[in-house]
């Protein structure tokens, strides 16, 4: 996928260093995560594993970042130097270098973006986990799904209104607890959203990307390319109040559908297991509302 985009940039902006194939960028990632992992399992710092992990995963996301701030500002300096060109050649040189310098920081863009998912896809085959950005979109490739943030869609949801050709994602929205993620458990969210799927093809799936039955959810969204909105729960800012305030950032989205799991489906598990309260809040929540509420249940 990248090969072809690239192959051709390095004569157009006179620079004869070869980009590094697809290939090479996700084998660096998958490297890269699986050294780390490799380190830390059975020492003392295998319970911060994750932290860890999530934390390199998201420098390189970070970086990703960073670069195309970067490129913009270039987008920005050849608009300006198109309205300024007086025609001579000092100002067409000066375009082809902004050019130049935007081709080339797109190009990292999607470099570093190609190290990222290989990396995340490693940690998840290493350790079950999936990695979310806590900050920031991203953008789908041929192995993620986009991944974009509640509040971001809200603006995007509220500015449409004014675009009637334009009707958007239709949202489903999905909360578990965190023991919900046996065996059983994946079996069933994966025929949930699959359900959900079948009745609206474009569903994008929303989620606060909470422990346990929300992060196979996650994995589901991965798999099927199905774009992720994440409202992640701030509890810096709402304390114990967070999942609750994260459920109302979820029905703010103007769901089609509410899919909950608020316990375990594995009975030697959930026995003397407390549903989970967010996931029962959120249920009643959208059936106030009248948005359509259906619970995950074992096979009849």
């Amino acid at each position: 996928m990248f090969e072809p985009y690239f192959a051709p940039l390095p004569t157009a902006f006179d620079d004869s260093r070869e980009q590094p194939p697809e290939a090479q960028l996700e084998q660096l990632g998958h490297v890269l995560m699986a050294e780390v992992v490799d380190v830390l399992s059975d020492t003392q710092l295998e319970d911060f594993r994750t932290t860890i992990c999530e934390a390199l995963i998201g420098a390189f996301h970070s970086a990703a970042q960073r670069i195309e701030r970067e490129a913009d500002k270039q987008r920005d300096e050849i608009n300006r130097l198109m309205r300024e060109n007086d025609g001579s050649e000092v100002a067409d040189v000066e375009l082809q270098e902004a050019t130049a310098k935007t081709r080339a920081a797109d190009m990292a863009v999607a470099a570093v973006e190609a190290i990222r998912d290989a990396a995340a896809q490693a940690y998840t085959s290493a350790t079950g986990e999936v990695w979310t950005a806590w900050r920031g979109a991203v953008r789908a490739s041929r192995t993620t799904a986009a991944q974009i943030e509640a509040r971001d869609a809200l603006r995007t949801a509220k500015a449409r209104k004014h675009a009637a050709t334009d009707p958007g994602a239709t949202v489903v929205a999905f909360r578990a607890a965190p023991q919900a993620d046996t065996a059983d458990d994946a079996h069933r969210i994966f025929d949930a959203l699959n359900w959900a799927r079948q009745q609206w093809p474009d569903m994008a799936l929303a989620t606060t990307g909470a422990k346990g039955g929300e992060k196979i959810a996650i994995k589901w969204a991965q798999q099927k390319k199905v774009t992720l909105v994440l409202a992640k729960a701030d509890f810096d800012k709402n304390g114990r109040a967070a999942p609750f305030r994260a459920n109302d950032q979820l029905l703010d989205l103007d769901p089609v559908c509410v899919l909950t799991l608020p316990n375990t489906l594995n009975s030697e598990r959930g026995a003397g297991l407390q549903p989970f309260g967010p996931a029962l809040n959120l249920g009643q929540k959208a059936a106030e509302k009248g948005v359509r509420h259906v619970p995950v249940k074992s096979r009849a």
